[in-house]
Order: C-alpha cells, then sequence, then structure tokens
C-alpha cells in the first residue's frame, strides 16, 4: 500500500531517514484526501514540505502537490516506485465497488501485486512486515486505499512543473510496469533519476540505506536555504562534500 512521508524545515537528521509517516484515515476520493492532508500541515504549523511518496503514496504526493498548486505547500517531491495515472492498473471500472467486498478478498487482491519468487533475506523480510502491516488494516481501510488507487485520475503536470523531483525506481520486478517508469519519465524530464538494481516493491525497507542516500543527495540541493531540510548545525562541511561526490558518482553511472 502506498505510503507518504513529510520533511518540514530543519528536521533531517543525518544518519538515517527520520521522516514523519502519516497513517492516514479512510478516504474515498483524492480530493477528500488533499483537503484532510491540507488541514494536518495547517495543524503541524508547516509551510511547505518535501515529500516522499511511494507507490500509491507517490501518486498522492503529486495529486496534493496539483491541489495546491496556487498556494504551494510542496516545495519539492521524491517519488519512488510510483505512478502519475491510475489507468495503467486497468482497474478503473472496479473502484467503486472495492467498498462492498469482504476484507479477505481485498487483502488477496493486494497480496496478488507482491513477489512470489525466489527473493535475497532482506527483501523477504520487507515482504512479511508488510504482510504484517496489511492484516492491521480493517475492511475500510483496506477498500480505501484500493480505491485511491484505481479511481480514474491523473496528475496534471503543468501545475506542479516548477517542483524540484526526484523519481526512484527499482531494475528488477515490481508491480509497478515499465510503460509506467516511461511515463513518469516523460511527465518530468528535468527530474533527477535514482535507480536501484534491486529492491522490488519495497526499496525503502530492503534497500534503506540506498533510498537514505538518494533522499540526501536530493534535499542537498536545498542547504543553505529558506526550505533547507537538514539543520547547518548538523553537518559538518566534510559531510557536505561526501554528498557531493556521491552525488557526481550516481550521476556518472546514470
Amino acid at each position: 500500500m502506498g505510503e507518504i512521508k513529510v520533511s518540514p524545515d530543519y528536521n533531517w537528521f543525518r544518519s538515517t531517514v527520520p521522516l514523519k509517516k502519516l497513517q492516514y484515515p479512510v478516504y474515498w476520493d483524492h480530493l477528500e484526501f488533499c483537503d484532510g492532508f491540507r488541514k494536518l500541515l495547517d495543524h503541524l504549523q508547516l509551510d511547505k514540505v518535501h515529500l516522499f511518496g511511494a507507490s500509491l503514496g507517490g501518486f498522492l504526493a503529486q495529486k496534493f502537490a496539483e491541489y495546491t498548486h496556487k498556494s504551494p505547500r510542496v516545495h519539492s517531491l521524491i517519488l519512488c516506485n510510483s505512478f502519475s495515472d491510475t489507468s495503467i492498473f486497468n482497474q478503473t471500472w472496479t473502484a467503486n465497488s472495492f467498498w462492498l467486498m469482504p476484507a479477505f478478498m481485498l487483502k488477496k487482491i493486494v497480496l496478488g501485486n507482491f513477489s512470489s519468487g525466489l527473493v535475497d533475506p532482506m527483501m523477504a523480510d520487507a515482504i512479511d512486515f508488510m504482510v504484517d502491516r496489511l492484516e492491521t488494516l480493517g475492511q475500510s481501510e483496506l477498500a480505501s486505499r484500493l480505491t485511491l488507487n484505481c479511481q480514474n485520475s491523473y496528475v496534471e503536470p503543468h501545475k506542479i512543473r516548477d517542483i524540484p523531483v526526484t523519481i526512484m525506481d527499482v531494475f528488477d520486478q515490481s508491480a509497478l510496469s515499465t510503460e509506467a517508469k516511461e511515463e513518469m519519465y516523460k511527465l518530468y524530464p528535468n527530474a533527477r533519476r535514482a535507480h536501484l538494481k534491486t529492491g522490488g516493491n519495497f526499496p525503502y525497507l530492503c534497500r534503506s540505506a540506498e533510498v537514505n542516500l538518494y533522499v540526501q543527495i536530493h534535499l542537498l540541493q536545498f542547504h543553505g536555504t529558506k526550505y533547507a531540510a537538514i539543520d547547518p548545525s548538523m553537518v559538518s562541511a566534510e559531510e557536505l562534500e561526501a554528498q557531493k561526490g556521491n552525488l557526481s558518482i550516481s550521476q556518472e553511472e546514470q
């Protein structure tokens, strides 16, 4: 299921990725989600934020940036294994029927997207963790997320074209098709690309060190600005130079 994580100004630590993980409530359409997320940021007194979104979370992050484009609340986006058009799943016609289905059937639909072949131990642990998380969700939570995932909608790129974006994806098997990845590249031609050789559907769990590095590289461009996500007092000049070196290596590999 989708994840959205938020980094407000000066709330990013060096050694890990201490993002505020949001367990959003039941929403049945994208507008309702965006309005609820805006109210959350208002409650937290956050003007603009950097968003990391995976899968559905990445799509919702884009829709929120689109929703607030007249009064921007999103300063940058990191989109992991994400998509820009729900029609890629070919289930828009079933989106309005998920609320009728029992929980076991909804779980079966979600589990159908999980890797079933041989994977390395870290990926296996990530899948086991997500299966356990799936068991904690009730019928309405599962139905609402599947509805948001399949409800007919797409991102309007002209409304968020000025937002810095990093697109993160994997080369091995995941629920995201090659066509969906290519569409993301076309939608954000100026986006930075962060490719992981492996990671499956949950690289932020099983390849957390690599994901963390790419996130820090993404945030490095805002260092010294009003919307820096790294507190300058916590980062030495040597560390900044090391990050710049990592960025150069990453770009050469691409």
